[in-house]
């Protein structure tokens, strides 16, 4: 397989991702408050700075689908002399939301435990063996909430439980490592081990 060849299929990858992605951005963003696709465009450009730039040709199905699925509604309106179909969440679209977001936080971070484990065995990187914050998760930037608030500090609380855990785990795999580097210099070197025993 060409490098040419591997970047096709892993932008092909990424690419059916990204909707995936993108469907649940759009769901949080209205479930912040009602929007139009431009708006919704906008918004996810910002809010990925750039990563993400959506067309009117990627969102617009997208809304078409979610609509038809009864996970949101639209309704025209006139803005500065434009007629505009500006979309809400419905109280499904709350619901199958909730549930994505578990899910995909779920997968995510299986698929985290999965590259630490390739870093480690493949690449040989220890470092890898360290968990990742929730807030890295593709979805994040949707779930940040500009204005603050309540479900922010939920948000923060929940970062900083998470990077606590991950603190830990960091202190007892470095005594770990430590305890294995003792053994293995001692074993190395066993005359030093009596000599500064007898000293």
């Amino acid at each position: 397989m060409t490098t040419d060849s591997e970047d096709k299929t892993t932008a092909s990858w990424m690419k059916e991702a990204q909707k995936g992605y993108i469907r649940m951005g759009v769901l949080i963003l209205l479930n912040k408050k009602p929007s139009h696709g431009y708006e919704i465009m906008k918004e996810i450009n910002s809010r990925t700075k750039g990563f993400w730039q959506p067309t009117a040709g990627g969102v617009y199905p997208i809304l078409r689908d979610l609509e038809k699925s009864g996970y949101i509604k639209g309704h025209w309106e006139t803005q500065k002399n434009r007629r505009l179909k500006v979309y809400k969440i419905t109280q499904s679209g709350e619901l199958i939301l909730r549930h994505a977001i578990l899910k995909q936080t779920e997968i995510f971070n299986n698929i985290g435990s999965l590259f630490r484990e390739f870093s480690r065995d493949v690449l040989n990187v220890e470092a890898a063996d360290v968990s990742m914050p929730p807030f890295h998760s593709p979805f994040s930037a949707f779930l940040e909430d500009k204005a603050g608030g309540e479900e922010n500090l939920k948000q923060l609380e929940h970062q900083r439980n998470h990077l606590f855990e991950s603190v830990k785990t960091m202190r007892d795999k470095l005594r770990v490592l430590d305890k294995r580097i003792a053994e293995i210099k001692k074993t190395a070197n066993p005359d030093a081990t009596v000599e500064k025993s007898v000293k």
